[in-house]
């Protein structure tokens, strides 16, 4: 196991990773363009993740940047207690040792996750998708130079370049230690890693986003709401569903122009019963289609009699991500947030916000929709585990 790399050589190390990203620019983007070249599939939101432009690159600066100017997240007292007998006890914040990062077509997780998984003192192993290789391994390439500059091993950052059978064996039986992973990518890609792992896996998951109309809902605030919430496509706090109250005032024009709002942005609406047979759109064959993330230009219409039925549909069918109500009732929307079952809950506000640099943490290592150990986005101050440190002088119990 590596010794814990200081907190000076580790921000040393994410502030000449945004120097080599901005000399290297033109060529990351350059390589990237191969990959995408050569990328055969017909998923769009893959394509759209595997990407990289000037903006991405830029991303990707400021989160090196970001993360060297935070706090050191480990070693932070959490607990301490003095003993009857003397002796001193605390708790305090460690590192978890080796964490696997396994994602699909986005290579800025190679800076981004692996950053936030090196600034908390963690080996990093990476294991991308064939479709982003070798704009992985040009970043990866960056990593091993910083870390080489500062005197440390290139060993923090390793690239597996694993076949679909090698990982799985790898993910059985690991071949070095590895004490935590995190699957960044569609349900397959988690469901293959929960199933094999021997180790515990964070899980970031699925989307399936909800927006609920209130009948005291402000037209125009459910509008933004609706057509951010479609904004990006690819993004898992994209919005898939949306139950409109039947009691809304003025029902029939909001949904007549929100359907034409969704129409003008080349979106597919589709309509449960009432809606397809209200406004001419359509319909759904099964009930299947309420557990569905889209991740396409794609959106589903409802109607819904309550706010308490909203809330049992959306815990039944939503993926545990996000969910938002649109309400000028301040009661509603307590009652609402307080009983969906989704890791952000949102009052007048879009799902597009779930994200760890939107909620104030900086950048994120993946959205959790596990309930331990960790929900929701997670930033550099939840990839911790924890330590007692005792301090005796001689004292047996």
């Amino acid at each position: 196991m590596n010794t814990l790399l200081s907190i000076e050589t580790r921000n040393a190390v994410l502030l000449r990773m945004a120097d080599l990203l901005e000399q290297e620019r033109v060529n990351i983007i350059a390589i990237n363009k191969t990959d995408l070249e050569a990328y055969e599939g017909d998923d769009i939101s893959m394509f759209d993740r595997l990407k990289v432009d000037d903006s991405k690159v830029d991303e990707m600066i400021r989160a090196a940047k970001h993360l060297a100017s935070q706090e050191d997240p480990v070693g932070v007292e959490r607990f301490s207690f003095k003993h009857e007998n003397g002796m001193q006890v605390y708790n305090k914040t460690a590192s978890f040792g080796t964490v696997l990062i396994i994602y699909e077509s986005r290579p800025d997780v190679t800076v981004e996750a692996a950053g936030i998984a090196f600034k908390s003192g963690n080996k990093i192993l990476l294991k991308g998708g064939k479709e982003s290789l070798r704009s992985n391994l040009k970043i990866v390439e960056l990593w091993h130079q910083a870390l080489t500059e500062q005197g440390a091993s290139t060993d923090w950052v390793e690239y597996l370049q694993f076949n679909r059978t090698e990982t799985q064996a790898f993910l059985e039986k690991p071949t070095q230690r590895v004490d935590l992973i995190v699957p960044r990518g569609g349900e397959r890609l988690i469901a293959f890693v929960k199933q094999h792992a021997a180790c515990p896996v964070i899980v970031s998951g699925r989307g399936n986003n909800f927006v609920y109309v209130h009948k005291e809902a402000d037209f125009e605030t459910a509008f933004d709401v609706i057509l951010n919430g479609k904004s990006k496509i690819s993004a898992c706090n994209a919005v898939d569903k949306v139950l409109i109250d039947e009691n809304l005032p003025n029902k029939a024009e909001f949904v007549k122009d929100l359907i034409s709002k969704l129409q003008e942005s080349k979106i597919q609406v589709l309509g449960d019963d009432s809606i397809s047979k209200g406004f001419d759109l359509e319909g759904i064959n099964s009930d299947d289609i309420w557990y569905e993330e889209f991740l396409d230009y794609k959106i589903l219409i409802g109607e819904i009699a309550s706010n308490q039925e909203t809330i049992n549909m959306i815990n039944k069918y939503s993926g545990g991500h996000s969910s938002s109500i649109i309400t000028t009732n301040e009661a509603e929307a307590k009652t609402f947030m307080e009983n969906v079952d989704t890791a952000a809950v949102y009052h007048n506000a879009s799902t597009r916000f779930t994200d760890g640099g939107q909620l104030g943490l900086g950048g994120e290592l993946a959205i959790s929709t596990d309930k331990l150990h960790q929900r929701g986005p997670i930033g550099l101050q939840h990839l911790v585990t924890n330590k007692w440190y005792v301090h005796g002088t001689g004292q047996i119990r």
